[in-house]
């Protein structure tokens, strides 16, 4: 596994990452086609948790041989699926891996354990990063070396200490950085670190997917500066 992987420019087409998918990928699907995505020339870039809690879990390898993915938690479970805490996976949505076969089951895993921690993707106003939950270091050039650390590792995929403490600071060394994890009802900006994930998987609850173009840092919808919690 790359624990960082880097694109260059797209000189084609426009790049877009999105939050948290969560086996909802047709509801996906119809976001990208509201902002006329073009698989031939533009990208995605998803910020991880592509399965539980949703019914397409399965989709997700379909999806990965096209679009582009950090590791996040939930995919963590799947690369552990044999050495995690299953009554704490199954509890949070992970129900779906158990009917798999068990040629499946490593499939999955072999796949999903090739998801990089990072992304960096360069566009023409700047490099941006993306994480599934947080950078846990202040200035991104120091991430690669840092994620030696199991700590790092675990904060990228886990840590909401940013959101919780409403953390403006942001990260230097980057244009911007691009997380999902938790839930918001807008997509929020906090220094130069952008919080993608709208309930994409909580359509019944008023959730629905944030499209973040990484080239202009527009979001669809637009991004607000002040934090609102998903009511769940």
């Amino acid at each position: 596994m790359s624990l960082i992987k880097r694109f260059a420019r797209n000189v084609h087409g426009r790049d877009f990452a999105v939050g948290d998918v969560h086996g909802h990928f047709t509801l996906l699907k119809r976001a990208l086609d509201a902002v006329g995505f073009d698989r031939k020339k533009d990208r995605l870039f998803m910020v991880g948790d592509l399965v539980d809690r949703g019914p397409e879990c399965r989709d997700a390898l379909e999806w990965l041989k096209w679009a582009h993915s950090v590791r996040g938690n939930h995919d963590d479970y799947v690369c552990r699926f044999d050495t995690c805490d299953t009554e704490n996976w199954v509890y949070n949505g992970g129900s779906w891996f158990a009917g798999l076969a068990w040629d499946e089951q490593r499939e999955f895993a072999a796949q999903f354990r090739e998801l990089p921690l990072a992304i960096e993707v360069e566009t023409l106003t700047g490099t941006v990063g993306i994480v599934h939950a947080d950078c846990p270091v202040d200035n991104w050039r120091d991430l690669l070396g840092a994620l030696d650390s199991k700590n790092v590792r675990n904060a990228c995929m886990w840590s909401r200490t940013r959101v919780e403490r409403g953390d403006e600071r942001g990260v230097k060394g980057i244009t911007a950085v691009v997380c999902g994890h938790t839930p918001l009802n807008r997509p929020t900006r906090l220094g130069n670190v952008y919080h993608i994930d709208t309930g994409g998987w909580l359509p019944h609850f008023g959730g629905y997917f944030t499209l973040l173009d990484l080239k202009t840092l527009e979001s669809i919808p637009p991004m607000r500066d002040d934090l609102e919690w998903f009511d769940l």
